[in-house]
């Protein structure tokens, strides 16, 4: 009788102690997430549109309170323009991101007041086939 109440207290244990395996990665990826979001680097993480015209190599990301950011074109800012290509039906879409950018004032006349330097995108979604605030630039 003992023996039996032991070995139905020790496979409950096994069963037990498995079961929380799957939690800790979730945890872990959420905690991964939560941390580049709160780092204190210096960089801010910055949501909003983001369009790249080759043929101007000009790049800007637009946020939802309607500032637009002129954006350095250099290696991370072609990356996440290959990233955002997969998800534009036209060259004219803009895509919504979430980057880590580093920011500063525009010292160049006839630019943005301001410039980001992508350091690390976060999220690339698709765009809003909803929205209606398409701008058809012809030549």
């Amino acid at each position: 009788m003992i023996k039996q109440i032991f070995t139905l207290l020790f496979c409950a244990s096994l069963f037990v102690s498995c079961k929380n395996d799957p939690k800790k990665e979730v945890s872990n990826i959420e905690e991964s997430a939560s941390k580049t979001y709160e780092q204190n680097d210096g960089l801010i993480t910055l949501k909003g549109d983001f369009i790249y015209d080759e043929n101007q190599n000009a790049a800007v990301i637009q946020t939802a309170n309607s500032i637009i950011y002129g954006v350095v074109v250099d290696d991370n800012m072609k990356d996440l323009n290959d990233k955002v290509k997969a998800l534009k039906k036209e060259d004219t879409d803009m895509v919504p991101v979430t980057v880590r950018v580093r920011r500063f004032e525009s010292n160049e006349e006839n630019t943005w007041k301001y410039r980001v330097e992508i350091k690390e995108t976060i999220k690339v979604e698709a765009p809003n086939p909803e929205q209606n605030d398409i701008i058809k630039i012809e030549n």
